[in-house]
């Protein structure tokens, strides 16, 4: 896994697991929405060891762009053995509940861009016969709940999506991960107080490197998120409907 193209590069998780490709030696294509940010975390990365780093400043709510920004990547780095679609917003839950207008802009940011973006590049690696999707999503996508259900409707979205396209693609080589993160101390979540349920981006950052080497189908992390989210889906409708999530 060489060729490494990773959507929406600045955040905090995606540019702690480009640092672990970078140890690697991996040649990295960062796209993202601040040229100023992407040439810091370029000059990052070659420090710890990145052989070839490029980067491409671009909204990627425009889904017309994601043909142009794979092609570059490919040409730039000699082909892609790997992609990351790490970019979103947390959305206000007030707000899209109040204006469609926020709440459809909510859903094009975090689920139809995504998906678009996810068909171009399964398309281009089921031609090539190999290549590793992964996507982040979310815990929240796991079900639904009062105070963020417009962003966990997003990520349920996305985590369907992707679970369709790793079987459409399992037979064509391609690897499709899906990585769940529960609570992660990062910029986009400085305004809530921290716990001990809280990871650190670093941590993510392995976790989602390792499982993209592995070609693992779904992650949670940090992992005890899994039997986490598995107690709260089986809590009865009934139930969950009155809790104060």
């Amino acid at each position: 896994m060489k060729r490494l193209i990773i959507f929406g590069a600045t955040s905090a998780i995606a540019e702690a697991t480009a640092r672990q490709f970078a140890t690697r030696g991996a040649g990295i294509f960062l796209v993202g929405r601040s040229q100023t940010r992407l040439q810091a975390i370029a000059e990052d990365l070659k420090i710890r060891g990145a052989s070839m780093i490029a980067v491409r400043c671009q909204d990627l709510r425009d889904v017309s762009s994601h043909q142009s920004i794979l092609d570059e990547a490919a040409q730039t780095l000699g082909g892609l053995d790997a992609a990351l679609i790490a970019y979103g917003t947390l959305s206000n839950q007030k707000a899209c509940e109040e204006s469609v207008e926020k709440l459809l802009d909510e859903l094009q940011t975090n689920a139809i861009s995504v998906m678009a973006l996810c068909t171009v590049i399964g398309n281009r690696f089921a031609e090539q016969k190999h290549g590793v999707i992964a996507v982040i999503s979310s815990v929240a996508g796991d079900r639904g709940r009062a105070s963020n259900y417009v962003y966990g409707s997003a990520k349920s979205a996305v985590s369907a999506f992707t679970s369709g396209l790793r079987q459409r693609l399992g037979a064509a080589g391609v690897s499709v991960v899906t990585v769940k993160p529960g609570f992660v101390d990062t910029p986009m979540t400085a305004a809530f107080k921290k716990g001990a349920l809280w990871a650190k981006p670093s941590a993510v950052g392995r976790q989602i490197a390792a499982a993209m080497i592995n070609g693992t189908p779904v992650i949670y992390t940090p992992g005890f998120w899994r039997p986490v989210m598995w107690i709260i889906r089986s809590i009865p409708e009934a139930i969950f409907r009155r809790l104060p999530l």
